[in-house]
């Protein structure tokens, strides 16, 4: 590409190679005004530089991070490419409040981050870019600012979401939520899927919908991941959301490998590499296309202050502090049986952590430093005590694990009658049970070591900062809908919490296929059998829009009927309505 000077650009060019690319607004604005901000009076040549749209981040009272990238040409990836930036009250760019300008480079995959300082608290902007030597824009991105921390607030609209696998279909939840009146998305991990080709999620329209991953393998060097986020950046629901909507983000384990930990995942071998190499090389595309506002790369949990009503707190509850999780095929011994005795010890470790302590010391000063209204927890994984009896567990294994045969799926249907009438009995103080009976029911194991029932002694750590707080937590991962009472080891209540559904990623009709009386009956046993469980949605796609007041709070499970078709309708399903 042709520059138009040697001089005042080439040396910003220059000086800033070991830098980063990075020249921050303050720095710009005492040197230079962009004068120039479209650049050439000529036409561009006609190849889109800005394909992956724009995106704003973790605003606060007085500032939010905004986002781009340039899509170079064969001759422009080793160049540093001039970027300019804008930030206005409206949508006309009447009224710029704040420019300046950054280079994209290799060194960042061409991605543009700017923390967009010293604006207006509580306040409606609108953001664009443009490469002035090309002639080229972007879209007009729109953004808000946070109210001062303890300013009055009538009302909050927080939008969740999560797991949003690309070969499983289009991201029509994400259309959804940028067409909602939603104030901000929260997304809880699992932006990205590690896999290959024909790895999980493909599915029967992936082909027909050009939704094949790219690359083709299992992602493992920086290109890939870099390669990864730019294919789902491609996703037209995404990038209206994105353009709509400021995005407060989290990862989980997919933005890495599956059933990521501190020290390994369970989709890691020797084979691939150094485990803490990919991970440093998947956190750094993470900063690249998900920016977030903290001093240490790596440390992502903070929290936003909304007023006097919201204290969000967002958690790691994957990488920092989280040991491996326990399996339930390491406590079976050798004559078939399971050692319950040994798994009760493991699972009520003390030791075992899921934040770590530094992350945990920190949430009791975010929490506890609070006047808001309400405490809400942004994280990852279930937090509800979630535990099913055993005899349940084993079949839904196994058909988990690929056994469908009428003798394994009818033992499933009879042991849901069984039990389901059994608790049922129990419900109503029946006198008749037997001990045999009653053992089936007390034989009780967590259904998922990976959320928060694999750490149960640290939960409770966690619920004694909580206490008295008007909690809600916000959970992903699962691809299901959930609704839990959160209650302490001693049965007080400690908050509620709300689980979304995923953006695509199959949920239990992926296990158990699509029947509605089959899904139908697994909902209705799963909240019979677990105490505390209000509501569950095996089998839809979805995201949660919460409403924040003072006197009360309302979550809203939303629906779409399609991830096959552009097309789509909406529908509103559980609303809950708890008061202060």
């Amino acid at each position: 590409m042709q520059r138009k000077t040697e001089t005042r650009r080439a040396f910003l060019a220059k000086s800033i190679m070991a830098s980063g690319g990075v020249i921050l607004a303050s720095q710009l604005t005492a040197c230079e005004k962009l004068d120039d901000f479209f650049g050439d009076d000529e036409p561009n040549d006609g190849v889109p530089r800005f394909l992956h749209g724009v995106g704003s981040f973790d605003p606060i009272a007085t500032a939010v991070i905004i986002w781009t990238r340039f899509t170079p040409t064969v001759d422009e990836v080793g160049s540093f490419i001039q970027i300019n930036w804008q930030v206005a009250t409206d949508k006309d760019f009447t009224h710029v409040v704040k420019e300046g300008l950054q280079y994209a480079s290799a060194t960042n995959d061409f991605t543009i981050v700017q923390d967009v300082t010293g604006l207006e608290p509580d306040g409606k902007y609108y953001y664009r870019f443009a490469q002035p030597e090309l002639n080229q824009t972007s879209i007009v991105g729109e953004t808000i600012t946070l109210p001062t921390a303890g300013a009055p607030l009538d009302s909050l609209k927080l939008a969740f979401c999560s797991c949003s696998n690309f070969p499983t279909g289009l991201f029509n939840v994400y259309d959804a939520i940028a067409n909602s009146d939603a104030d901000v998305v929260l997304h809880l991990g699992d932006y990205i899927y590690e896999y290959e080709v024909g790895g999980y999620g493909t599915n029967e329209n992936t082909t027909a919908l050009g939704r094949e991953h790219d690359p083709t393998t299992e992602i493992l060097s920086l290109e890939d991941y870099r390669l990864r986020y730019r294919q789902y950046r491609t996703d037209e629901g995404l990038q209206l959301a994105h353009q709509k909507k400021p995005f407060i983000v989290v990862w989980d384990d997919h933005e890495i490998t599956n059933d990521a930990y501190e020290d390994g995942a369970e989709n890691h071998d020797d084979s691939e590499g150094d485990y803490q190499a990919r991970l440093q090389r998947a956190i750094q595309v993470h900063s690249e296309y998900l920016p977030v506002r903290t001093d240490t790369q790596g440390v992502i949990y903070r929290n936003f202050e909304f007023g006097n009503l919201v204290n969000l707190v967002m958690l790691d509850t994957r990488i920092v502090g989280r040991d491996r999780q326990l399996g339930f095929t390491d406590f079976f011994n050798p004559d078939g049986s399971f050692d319950f005795d040994g798994f009760g010890a493991a699972l009520f470790d003390p030791s075992r952590e899921l934040m770590g302590e530094a992350q945990l010391a920190w949430t009791a000063g975010a929490v506890g430093g609070s006047n808001a209204k309400w405490q809400v927890l942004g994280q990852q994984v279930l937090m509800g005590t979630m535990t099913v009896p055993a005899e349940l567990l084993i079949l839904i294994g196994q058909v988990a694990a690929g056994d469908t045969s009428p003798e394994t799926l009818g033992a499933l249907q009879q042991s849901i009658l069984e039990l389901s009438t059994l608790k049922g009995r129990a419900l109503a103080g029946d006198p008749t049970l037997t001990e045999a009976e009653l053992a089936r029911l007390a034989a009780q194991v967590p259904y998922n070591l990976d959320a928060w029932d694999g750490y149960a002694v640290e939960r409770e750590r966690l619920y004694s900062i909580l206490k008295g707080k008007n909690t809600v937590v916000f959970a992903g991962d699962t691809h299901n809908a959930w609704h839990n009472i959160l209650n302490d080891a001693n049965g007080d209540k400690i908050g509620e919490e709300f689980a979304c559904a995923s953006v695509t990623s199959p949920g239990f009709e992926g296990i158990f296929g699509s029947d509605p009386a089959t899904i139908q009956g697994i909902e209705q046993a799963f909240t019979l059998l677990i105490d505390g469980l209000q509501y569950f949605d095996a089998a839809q796609r979805g995201y949660v829009l919460t409403e924040f007041t003072p006197a009360s709070a309302t979550a809203s499970y939303r629906f779409i009927d399609t991830i096959a078709t552009a097309s789509y309708t909406e529908v509103e399903g559980n609303t809950t309505t708890f008061a202060v």
